[in-house]
């Protein structure tokens, strides 16, 4: 791995990249890695007039087929190769592919996961984005290791893939020593992806220039701040979903536990043991997660102080809100104010 500390691009010619595509795939994600690694080495130098221009990386297209198809939302693809042509290259780029958040790919490629598994034993790097994490998790080869992907997928991942240390809250995971296999969190965690490989294959200060251009910015904070912490997952437990209904109306109830109990009729251990195992989560932390959720949406929307926050989720212990707060989201409240309120406000400039 030496020559990729050092970067590439110069005298040793550009990185060979590929970058997968399937009629799942989302195009934005697709087209905006080649247009940003094609750029690397020469649209700042371009602008500034700097001089020195290089070409970093060659980028190609690969799919199932050589045929000419259509991915998500009927955006056109031309592959400049298939897997049955068993390109070389030094990278493998699996960007976003469009699944939903229970939904299966076992058994639809078969041959592709054969092709992934043999580049990767053959010395490719392979850098997955979003949900193409999960094509990665199928091919086998995160068998045992720490990933990532969009936070949406826990569900999935628990599911399908339970052998994988699935990681929501981070926006950048490396699976094994060396940095080989690499998965970013959701959907624009390929722009901090694109910013690693070109940090990685030609150099920092590329990387920075890249970011400058296309106002790229590092998402350090991780997923925690975007991520909804209130999620139904389907299940057929019928006293489990009645509770679900009940705390979406009563949340804020101080005494919300108790006042659970006497409305569903079960004992307490018999209901907590259903609660996990119909919907993942543990009873209190499904209550939390409301509150925090509450919480979040009065921050963005409503100029009020954290302990007004507090007390209007279910929480009168302000330091108590404060710290769970901070572990549910990753930041205090003050600075998901910060982050969020300007969104918010939003709905202000649409209505005038």
């Amino acid at each position: 791995m030496q020559r990729e500390q050092q970067g590439r691009g110069g005298d040793s010619g550009p990185v060979q990249v590929l970058i997968l595509a399937l009629p799942e795939t989302a195009g934005s994600a697709l087209y905006g890695m080649i247009d940003v690694l094609t750029a690397t080495g020469n649209v700042w130098q371009s602008l500034v007039a700097h001089g020195g221009e290089r070409h970093c990386f060659e980028v190609r297209v690969v799919s199932a087929s050589r045929e000419t198809f259509h991915c998500g939302h009927g955006i056109p693809v031309e592959p400049a190769c298939s897997i049955a042509d068993d390109p070389a290259a030094d990278i493998l780029i699996l960007p976003e592919i469009w699944l939903g958040p229970h939904e299966s790919i076992r058994g639809r490629y078969e041959d592709l996961m054969s092709w992934i598994q043999t580049s990767y034993r053959n010395g490719m790097a392979i850098y997955a984005a979003c949900s193409g994490s999960i094509l990665l998790a199928e091919s086998g080869l995160l068998d045992n290791c720490e990933a990532t992907s969009h936070w949406g997928y826990q569900s999935l991942f628990r599911e399908h893939y339970p052998q994988v240390r699935f990681r929501p809250e981070s926006n950048l995971v490396f699976a094994r020593p060396g940095g080989r296999l690499v998965t970013a969190g959701g959907t624009t965690s390929w722009h901090d992806l694109a910013l690693h490989i070109i940090a990685r294959y030609a150099g920092v200060g590329e990387a920075l220039r890249i970011a400058k251009v296309y106002l790229l910015k590092w998402h350090g904070d991780g997923q925690l701040p975007f991520a909804s912490l209130a999620r139904r997952t389907p299940h057929a437990d019928s006293a489990v979903r009645r509770c679900e209904n009940w705390l979406a109306e009563n949340f804020r109830d101080p005494r919300a536990i108790a006042h659970l109990l006497e409305f569903i009729g079960l004992p307490e251990r018999t209901l907590k043991r259903r609660f996990k195992a119909a919907t993942g989560t543990s009873l209190i932390e499904y209550l939390q997660n409301l509150r925090v959720e509450e919480a979040k949406r009065l921050l963005e929307r409503r100029k009020l102080a954290v302990e007004e926050v507090s007390h209007a989720a279910g929480y009168e212990d302000v330091s108590f809100f404060r710290r769970l707060f901070k572990r549910l989201t990753g930041l205090t409240p003050g600075e998901y104010r910060r982050m969020f309120q300007p969104l918010g406000a939003l709905e202000e400039t649409v209505q005038t």
